[in-house]
């Protein structure tokens, strides 16, 4: 994949779920998980994992990409057999915990980032796919029911 088709296609699915959260992370809301995760037949385990994966793929992942890119002399070679690595893994997991889309456009941020000839192309992708990611991390954090959280509450000291 082209790398200006790949940013064409994030940005796309950006501003398609700007206002909209995905139908893949409502269903999730609902409970409905189509790869059966989540132990012992709950779901909160599952929308808790997809929380993560997706905070630490913009978060972490992609931010961290960005600021190497633009901010040293890093070996495009070793950027990419990173990304292939934790990136492409990141993909798999978001499938498992039944976001096959967020799969999709993980994929498509990891195969046009294989085909980037600069760290300078690699910035522009990773900040098209950091909008994206950005977006879906706020509907997946939408879902979580913070309010479970009162059940857990430190002890005054």
């Amino acid at each position: 994949m082209q790398v200006d088709e790949a940013i064409a296609r994030l940005e796309a699915e950006r501003e398609r779920i700007w206002l909209t959260a995905p139908e893949e992370v409502t269903a999730l809301g609902k409970g409905i998980v189509p790869r059966g995760t989540g132990a012992r037949g709950q779901y909160l385990s599952t929308i808790i994992f997809a929380e993560g994966e997706a905070r630490t793929f913009a978060d972490e992942m992609l931010w961290g990409i960005i600021r190497v890119c633009e901010d040293t002399d890093a070996d495009l070679a070793t950027l990419k057999a990173v990304i292939e690595q934790i990136i492409g893994y990141k993909a798999s997991f978001f499938d498992f915990v039944s976001l096959p889309e967020a799969a999709g456009f993980t994929r498509v941020y990891v195969e046009a980032a294989l085909a980037c000839e600069s760290t300078a192309d690699l910035a522009r992708l990773t900040h098209a796919a950091l909008g994206y990611a950005n977006r879906l991390h706020m509907w997946v954090d939408y879902i979580l029911p913070w309010g479970l959280g009162d059940g857990f509450r430190r002890p005054k000291s």
